[in-house]
């Protein structure tokens, strides 16, 4: 207990000097812009940003990742509430009472609701990611190779199915990334496989595969499209802020959905999407006036943004300790993490540990940032998300290009970010799913190395991989990954559903970008 109190102090102490506190800012604004113009997301943001990590310290790169997440997330609200039109899908059920509360003059008191909520979600997930993680992190001790094989299974199932309208497609997108995740040399016999050059040696460069899957693919669906002028975000001269009895109100909100999101992120796979609908809804089953909601509520708009932020620091638990990621953003900052030479387990909380609860500190100095940036930078925010796609093709493209080339200096990287460019493109076409190749690609040699180290410590006797309880609660596991997007689906259909009804609008406008 003291040596974990320790950790803390001294995580807070690294994470309060200059040049992390330089990044938190600068990576919480850079979020928010991400954020707040429809058509980006946050997963693509932390994908753009990871090569510009690879020179800074571990846990100021992770930083830099954590602060760029939490402000996009926040950001989708601003274009939620101003020009009716969510940054992020995060941000869909915000659109309901943020726009109403726009058209009564309302818009500063619904923006500081939306920064003042996001900020005490994202907080208060902070005590979650610290109490949980340590724990589940020295239960993978007791990991072996037959356990770790079904870990990686259970991963691929669950974030392939879950995060696909389709159980097939999902599948069918996870067991690309495997066959993608074998080229390379054969990690135990040093066989060549599937390698056209040499550059292949090492497998696949996976921050190259993540720009073009998140990033150049975005860029190709922008492209297509006809590029017209975004609606003017409306001007506002309310003052920012609530009353005490404001305040009052929306806290039980707050709290509610602190719970609701922090149990969403810590589900791999079902994503702030969610978390915001189920946040909203549950906000007006237990307010005390309902007759608001469809009108221009902030305990709408506090439900919304206090879950769907709740979701950050949720969506970590699993990545940091287990490796399986709760959604495509912490997918990337995995990612981050095995190019820095970390692996997610108990060598984080153990070797690693001064770097772990140094990030941890940052994160929750993070949500500082995003309530000052926020209240402070609303109305500059409100403008960016006019930003044309004209202007913001070439700059992403610029970016995809620059990152890719600066990680080894290769050409061939460039020509492997625009191949899963072009792949994420013809994907989201099929409606199949980026996240799941990424997640294989990381997983797949973790779960072949568990197999095949498995199976020769046991002289090919495959009763190993059922031999221990941990084994056998994995296998449950992946087949109630398998099976849970009927239940996702359903409960995100019927909390879009109800958190529409009665309000006169059609789902489609609110979510005009949630596809993209």
């Amino acid at each position: 207990m003291l040596d974990t109190l320790s950790l803390m102090g001294a995580g807070f102490l690294n994470a309060l000097s200059p040049i992390n506190l330089l990044m938190m800012a600068a990576g919480v604004a850079m979020g928010i812009v991400i954020g707040c113009m429809p058509g980006l997301s946050a997963a693509m943001g932390v994908a753009l940003m990871l090569p510009m990590t690879f020179t800074m310290k571990a846990e100021t790169g992770l930083i830099v990742l954590g602060a760029i997440y939490c402000g996009a997330i926040f950001g989708g609200s601003i274009s939620a509430i101003l020009i009716h039109t969510p940054g992020t899908p995060a941000s869909a059920a915000t659109a309901i009472e943020g726009y109403q509360m726009t058209l009564q003059g309302k818009a500063g008191k619904a923006l500081f609701t939306a920064c003042y909520s996001s900020f005490w979600g994202g907080l208060l997930s902070c005590i979650s990611l610290y109490f949980f993680s340590p724990l589940l992190a020295k239960l993978t001790l007791k990991f072996m190779s037959a356990e770790y094989f079904w870990l990686s299974l259970f991963g691929l199932t669950i974030i392939a199915g879950v995060s696909s309208k389709s159980v097939i497609k999902g599948l069918m997108s996870g067991a690309l990334g495997l066959l993608l995740s074998t080229v390379g040399l054969d990690p135990i016999s040093g066989v060549k496989r599937f390698m056209p050059t040499s550059y292949f040696a090492e497998g696949i460069n996976t921050t190259c595969a993540l720009i073009g899957l998140f990033s150049m693919s975005q860029v190709f669906i922008l492209a297509e499209k006809k590029i017209k002028e975004r609606a003017r975000a409306t001007k506002f001269s309310d003052k920012m802020s609530l009353t005490r009895e404001e305040r009052r109100t929306i806290r039980p909100t707050i709290i509610r959905s602190w719970i609701i999101g922090n149990l969403i992120g810590i589900l791999p796979g079902a994503g702030a999407s969610i978390a915001c609908f189920l946040g909203y809804n549950t906000s007006k089953q237990f307010s005390k006036h309902k007759e608001l909601f469809g009108n221009g509520s902030i305990e709408g708009v506090a439900g919304s943004e206090a879950a769907n932020n709740a979701v950050t620091g949720g969506s970590l638990i699993p990545t940091l300790t287990l490796g399986i990621p709760g959604e495509s953003v912490t997918a990337v900052l995995m990612g981050g993490l095995i190019i820095q030479g970390l692996t997610p387990g108990p060598e984080l909380f153990g070797k690693y540990a001064p770097m772990t609860y140094t990030f941890f500190a940052g994160f929750v100095l993070v949500q500082f940032f995003m309530l000052g940036i926020g209240l402070l930078g609303c109305r500059g925010f409100a403008q960016i998300s006019r930003l044309s796609d004209a202007i913001l093709i070439p700059c992403v493209t610029v970016l995809c290009f620059v990152g890719s080339y600066a990680i080894h200096k290769n050409i061939m990287d460039i020509v492997v970010m625009l191949s899963f460019g072009v792949l994420g493109y013809l994907m989201r076409k099929f409606d199949l799913n980026t996240a799941a190749v990424v997640l294989a690609l990381i997983l797949g040699p973790i779960g072949e190395k568990g197999l095949r180290n498995a199976l020769r410590g046991s002289q090919g006797d495959f009763r190993v991989l059922f031999s221990s309880v941990v084994c056998w609660v994995l296998i449950i596991l992946c087949v109630i990954g398998i099976l849970s997007p009927i239940f996702m689906n359903r409960l995100e259909k019927k909390a879009e559903k109800e958190a529409i009804s009665g309000t006169g609008e059609d789902l489609e406008k609110l979510t005009e970008e949630d596809s993209v």
